[in-house]
């Protein structure tokens, strides 16, 4: 590994971090990402949610029910297969998660206004690397 990749890699994780810490503690970590897998990917099953989000399919079967109960997520039929029932998100699982997402999108553009113009430029400049990292990560998770 060179050292410039040492050095983005180690900005990147320590700026992903503090933001995970700043998240609201509504909920937690994993209900929070497997309802933004849920947005990104649609419905899935119980089984693949748990795969996708690292736990065990009886800790995310007691995470749906939470969800559940809350609002946030259903359970439908699948069409192709009777048998087979997928995890949905509600209007307001969608809405919670734009709203978080908005919420950090925010949180990192007030930051932002503190940088000056040649370190906004410069950020704006790696944009597209920094998409493509994006990229290779939602890769990575197939």
């Amino acid at each position: 590994m060179s050292r410039a990749a040492d050095a983005i890699g180690s900005a990147l994780y320590g700026l992903a971090t503090r933001a995970v810490r700043r998240l609201p503690r509504d909920m937690s970590l994993t209900s929070a990402a497997t309802l933004a897998t849920l947005d990104k990917t649609g419905p899935r099953r119980i089984t693949d949610l748990a795969a996708a989000e690292g736990v065990t399919q009886p800790a995310m079967t007691v995470l749906v029910r939470v969800m559940e109960k809350s609002g946030l997520v259903e359970r439908k039929g699948d069409p192709s297969d009777k048998r087979v029932t997928l995890v949905c998100l509600t209007e307001a699982g969608a809405s919670y998660v734009r709203k978080r997402r908005q919420a950090g999108v925010d949180a990192y553009a007030r930051l932002i206004d503190q940088l000056t113009a040649d370190e906004v430029e410069t950020l704006a400049a790696a944009l597209p690397a920094l998409l493509r990292l994006a990229d290779l990560e939602s890769e990575s998770d197939r």
